[in-house]
């Protein structure tokens, strides 16, 4: 059904293994330092701590990893900034006025384990905390400010009303609507590829990319992006409940505008082989150091959660 993973030698599950322990010592550590506790601080590290993929802030290294000479406590400190925004926003894409739903991760969500108003402000202190983190980081020697400065800008402006909150307002907006193709797309691009692309080009900005690296690396993004959605429009549909850690079946009732309503399911398995081959393909002037985000492409089309 799928295409077959072209890095046989590259052990992608102990590559992700490793930098999930290593980002989520990242995590931890933020929220150790946090000066405060109770409902609300419990709530935070519930929704941070419940496990996931932690696809985003990986991206971020394997990017630096590809360009070689970042600072690794740079690179784990954007890294974990973008898992605090990545589940900011599932917190609220879960609440009721959202999505409904009543389980994340295979646990429940965030607004049922505590409520919603207690949900909604973790959301808010989550995204705050990222944001905190990025702008009292020190910078070491090597890493100039103006490029430091780039990053919070570059994730911000991925995150608000010119990217995944725009996104998320499209798709509500939509729901029991007929999008075009093309609205579908721009949705998507904003929702979920925006914050994938801030996470390879952050990455690539701290390991000081060229002009054409980063172009490379940028196509490299949004295309893994969008796979990532299709893929995710896919699993919605015929994905297992007990893999996934979160029902299936709601885009269709709900309504969604999804790429397997609208161009059928074999079209969108197609599409994302397509978006997929792009990826790589940009990848082709990078060395060995790339073989990461090669494996990590490749195994964005064949999961099953």
């Amino acid at each position: 059904m799928w295409p077959e993973r072209e890095l046989v030698m590259f052990d992608l599950p102990s590559y992700l293994r490793g930098k999930q322990v290593w980002v989520n010592c990242g995590i931890g550590q933020v929220l150790t330092d946090m000066t405060y506790s109770g409902r609300l601080a419990d709530a935070m590290r519930y929704a941070v701590t419940a496990g996931g993929k932690r696809i985003r802030p990986i991206l971020c290294a394997a990017s630096a990893e590809a360009v070689g000479n970042a600072d690794e406590s740079a690179v784990l400190t954007t890294a974990c900034a973008l898992e605090l925004i990545h589940t900011y926003s599932l917190i609220h894409d879960d609440l009721p006025a959202m999505d409904d739903d009543a389980l994340r991760r295979g646990k429940p969500t965030c607004h049922i384990a505590f409520d919603e108003a207690t949900a909604i402000l973790a959301g808010d202190a989550l995204l705050t905390l990222a944001f905190q983190a990025l702008s009292t980081f020190k910078t070491p020697s090597g890493t100039p400010a103006e490029k430091w400065l780039w990053v919070i800008r570059n994730i911000a402006e991925a995150v608000g009303a010119k990217g995944m909150v725009e996104g998320q307002m499209r798709d509500v907006a939509s729901e029991g609507g007929t999008l075009t193709f093309e609205e579908l797309e721009s949705i998507h691009r904003l929702k979920t590829g925006a914050l994938i692309s801030a996470s390879v080009t952050s990455g690539a900005a701290l390991a000081q990319a060229s002009p054409s690296q980063m172009a490379c690396l940028k196509t490299y993004a949004q295309n893994i992006g969008m796979a990532f959605q299709v893929v995710d429009d896919i699993l919605n549909v015929e994905g297992d409940k007990t893999v996934m850690g979160k029902a299936v079946g709601t885009d269709q009732a709900r309504s969604k505008n999804t790429y397997p309503s609208r161009i059928g399911m074999a079209a969108s398995k197609e599409k994302a082989k397509t978006l997929i081959g792009n990826a790589l393909q940009a990848l082709s002037g990078f060395d060995t150091r790339a073989e990461a985000l090669r494996a990590i492409a490749s195994y964005i089309i064949e999961r099953k959660k």
